[in-house]
This record gives structure tokens, sequence and C-alpha cells, in this order.
């Protein structure tokens, strides 16, 4: 039996380790009446407030990312670049708007749905490599931002994929050059080998 990830495992304080702690997770779509899942391999964490790469740095709140600050456990989805659908896991508390950029699945099922989504003929890597890929292939847009991750449109479960830690690696976020120094903190994840990775270095 599926078991989806509680509040419990959203809610904690530390969106670092909460981003590392979702490796190995399977993300599931269930939207017009088609399943899509897949294997999370790759996400970044983004801190509240402090983190000048995240979009609630300094306490910005908008329309755009109102709801960063929503519940654990909450999606935010926003657009970059007028077409990229990209979705975030929100953590932490209320009002204390950490996220986690889901960046790369592994396709599990409804990989024909995925291949139809993306106008793409065939499996392959770059089918769910890349935040927008992501997006694209399972289904998710900005409709979905605010969408509680534990219910019945998007969710994500454990199905007992044991990662360790020499299977895990750690980088730089990806495109934020323009964060400064925090451009250069460790906050993305990995696992190391995984041709759905989105950039390097993934071995």
């Amino acid at each position: 039996m599926i078991s989806k990830l509680p509040f419990s495992f959203y809610s904690r304080d530390n969106v670092v380790r909460i981003a590392k702690e979702l490796l190995g997770k399977v993300l599931v779509t269930e939207i017009d009446g088609r399943l899509t899942s897949g294997r999370i391999v790759e996400t970044e964490a983004y801190v509240a407030l402090t983190d000048k790469a995240s979009h609630s740095f300094g306490g910005k709140r908008t329309k755009r990312n109102e709801h960063m600050y929503a519940d654990a456990g909450t999606a935010y989805v926003y657009i970059c670049y007028g077409m990229h659908q990209m979705m975030n896991v929100v953590t932490n508390k209320k009002d204390i708007p950490d996220a986690i950029l889901i960046r790369a699945i592994e396709p599990m099922e409804g990989i024909d749905t995925m291949l139809q989504r993306t106008g793409k003929p065939h499996l392959n890597y770059t089918l769910t490599k890349g935040p927008g890929n992501v997006g694209k292939a399972m289904g998710i847009s900005t409709i979905h931002s605010g969408k509680v991750l534990m219910g019945e449109e998007i969710y994500i479960y454990d199905d007992g994929c044991v990662l360790t830690d020499d299977m895990i690696g750690s980088s730089k976020r990806i495109g934020i050059d323009s964060a400064g120094v925090d451009a250069l903190l460790p906050y993305r994840f990995y696992i190391k080998g995984n041709k759905f990775v989105s950039g390097r270095p993934y071995n």
C-alpha cells in the first residue's frame, strides 16, 4: 500500500535536510484521469528570507510567490522564462517560506502520457531532466500551485528506496549566479550517476 509522505515530513525546520531526504522518494500526479510517477533524483533547497536565491528573500511576498508562505506540504509552482512550469515543495511552518525545487525525476509510471505531453517520440534521459521537463511531463502547471501534497492530484510517497551517503552528491545550485555568495551554497542534491540528473557534476 502506498504511504504518502505525512505533514510531519514537510513541517520540519531544516529545508536542506529535507531536500536531501526527498531523493529516492516518488512524485505522483493523477491529473485528467492519467497517472504518472517518477523517482526524485535531484533537488535544490531554498531557505526562507535570508537566501538571496529564494523568491522570498528579504520577506518578499507577491501574488506569484504567495504559496511559499502556505503550510508545509504545499506545492508552489511558478513559470520560468515564460514557459517552464517549475514545481517546488513548501516546508517548515506557515509564513516561513522554505521551499525545495524538484529538478529531475526518473520516470516510472505513465511514460506514454509523459511522452504525449512533452511531444517526445520515445523515452530517453531528456524526458524528465530539468525542472521544466518535470512539470511538463507530469502535467504540473501553475493551476496546481497551492495544492496540498497529501491530496489526490499531486503527492509524494516513500516506496522503501534506500540511498546511502556515498550515493548522494551535492553542489551549488544551477542558474542562480546573480545570488552572489549564496549562489555557492551546496544546496543542490542528486543521485550520483543517474542519467536523468539535469546538471553536472552528477557522477
